[in-house]
């Protein structure tokens, strides 16, 4: 025998083998369009009717990688400029700031005042 979900009854009922193989709420495997491109190499593409299709803007990653992948003797994380350096320095400001009041905490701990 074949059962399906009845979603009035909320339980299990029988079922023609049709409709046991086909639930419901399920698609069919085959998309009915093709998705929609989200990231594209190329700036003009024609689409299926055969019209251009035009990005709003152009591809900025070769020109970025040839910026970054530059053997200039700075870091990675130092390229970016004015506000690479001031976001850097301020982490390590506050990396050796947490190490020091850490290393306070753990003092004040291990020495209790005695009463």
């Amino acid at each position: 025998m074949y059962y399906k979900f009845s979603g009035f009854t909320q339980k299990l009922t029988g079922a023609a083998p049709t409709t046991a193989y086909s639930p419901q709420g399920l698609k069919p495997g085959a998309p009915v369009e093709s998705p929609t491109m989200i990231f594209a190499t190329p700036t003009k593409v024609v689409s299926e009717s055969g019209t251009m299709v035009e990005y709003l803007g152009t591809n900025k990653v070769p020109d970025m990688q040839r910026f970054f992948q530059k053997s200039d003797g700075t870091p990675i994380h130092l390229k970016g400029g004015y506000a690479d350096k001031l976001l850097y320095r301020t982490t390590m400001a506050l990396t050796v700031g947490g190490v020091l009041y850490c290393v306070m905490a753990l003092y004040i701990a291990a020495h209790p005042k005695k009463n």
